[in-house]
């Protein structure tokens, strides 16, 4: 860390208490029951969405001047970890809030005034960022779909995969490979970000297929085949948008990483009260060492990780570097859920695969944090050799 991340001030406990209470007011609306009902249906929870965006929560992070509430970071964050503590899911809207800083830091003027007073409003969603495709993963350089310049508009041919709630966004934001990467200098140069009209372009070279997998994620694959694209919706300068898209790559892993931690906090009140409860050999189950002790270090892990969380987050409102702190935070938040996640399942004994009891949904959503955004091996490569020194592992 640099001395600069020495000189921060880390606020402990509750924080933001007035937005906890009232994320929590709404999300009390919407129990365990809604939420399997929605996963029976493979359905986007819609009503949750509305009333987070009416409440503008989801706006938390857009500047007043452009209707939001110009809340810091962390605020953000609080909002996401309440969600998800309560039993709730923030994956299914949380892309709001960290796509939109592409637009708000490198979109122009009238991009900003276009697009954010009706994304704050809740009269567009942006919830789509189509960036990994199906043979590159991770390579991000690599990826193969192109737009193309002709005239007043770009061409867009392409697929790309993981790019979840795209059938319930207005806007989706794509990066795409504008210059062939053998002209480039460097392979992080070529890619530019667009902005693009997701009801405007359906069935005009823009296919969105649904990709059905292990929880209610709604995700999907999208194809381009000769999409236009205006050239004003092109955000910043063409061939800059690896940069664009890296610049808002902490604020993500943040904002993810305390999910985790409200994961977590919901995997252990959950197993807490149970272990409190359930009586077996004429004594509660909460008394044996063989429940407590994981629990405990569950418990432990979670406090370490919550407290790395506030770190980053406190150092990207002070525009301190922060790639360090984002990344672990991403890795311990993630670590520890499961943690929990797993004492929780351990401690439920058979009723934890019982879906009424919302502990092996919330396993299956949680397992993902490990994986995206950003694998835990891949951040063991950045802390390897932009932390540490050492060599390039890949």
């Amino acid at each position: 860390m640099s001395e600069e991340a020495n000189n921060i001030t880390l606020s402990l406990g509750q924080d933001y208490p007035e937005i906890r209470e009232a994320v929590i007011r709404i999300c009390e609306s919407y129990p365990g029951e809604y939420w399997r009902e929605l996963e029976e249906k493979c359905d986007y929870p819609t009503a949750f969405v509305r009333e987070l965006t009416a409440a503008g929560f989801l706006s938390a992070l857009i500047p007043q001047e452009y209707g939001g509430a110009g809340l810091p970071l962390r605020a953000a964050a609080v909002i996401l970890e309440t969600i998800n503590s309560t039993g709730c899911n923030a994956s299914q809207c949380h892309a709001q809030m960290y796509i939109m800083g592409t637009l708000l830091r490198h979109g122009s003027v009238a991009q900003k005034q276009k697009y954010l007073p009706l994304i704050a409003s809740g009269a567009l969603r942006l919830q789509a960022f189509a960036v990994t495709e199906p043979t590159t993963g991770s390579d991000t350089t690599k990826l193969k779909t192109r737009a193309v310049r002709q005239g007043d508009h770009y061409v867009v041919t392409g697929q790309k995969v993981w790019t979840s709630r795209a059938l319930y966004s207005d806007l989706m934001l794509l990066l795409a490979r504008t210059t062939p990467l053998d002209q480039c200098k460097k392979k992080t140069d070529g890619l530019s970000v667009f902005l693009v009209d997701i009801p405007g372009n359906l069935g005009k070279g823009l296919d969105i297929r649904p990709l059905k997998t292990m929880f209610n994620h709604n995700t999907t694959e999208v194809f381009f085949d000769g999409m236009k694209v205006p050239a004003e919706n092109l955000i910043g300068d063409e061939g800059q948008g690896f940069r664009y898209i890296m610049d808002g790559m902490n604020a993500e892993r943040i904002l993810v990483a305390t999910e985790s931690v409200g994961d977590g906090r919901f995997f252990i009140k959950k197993a807490v009260n149970y272990a409190n409860e359930r009586v077996v050999f004429d004594r509660t189950i909460g008394k044996n060492q063989g429940i407590q002790f994981p629990l405990a270090r569950a418990y432990a892990q979670l406090e370490a990780a919550d407290l790395m969380v506030r770190r980053a987050a406190a150092m990207f409102e002070l525009n301190q570097p922060c790639g360090e702190a984002a990344n672990i935070s991403k890795l311990l938040a993630s670590e520890a859920c499961w943690m929990a996640a797993e004492a929780a399942i351990q401690t439920f004994g058979g009723f934890a695969f019982a879906r009424e009891y919302d502990i092996e949904r919330k396993w299956r959503e949680t397992r993902i944090h490990q994986v995206a955004p950003i694998s835990t091996n891949m951040i063991l490569a950045y802390i390897g050799q932009h932390v540490l020194g050492l060599e390039r592992s890949y």
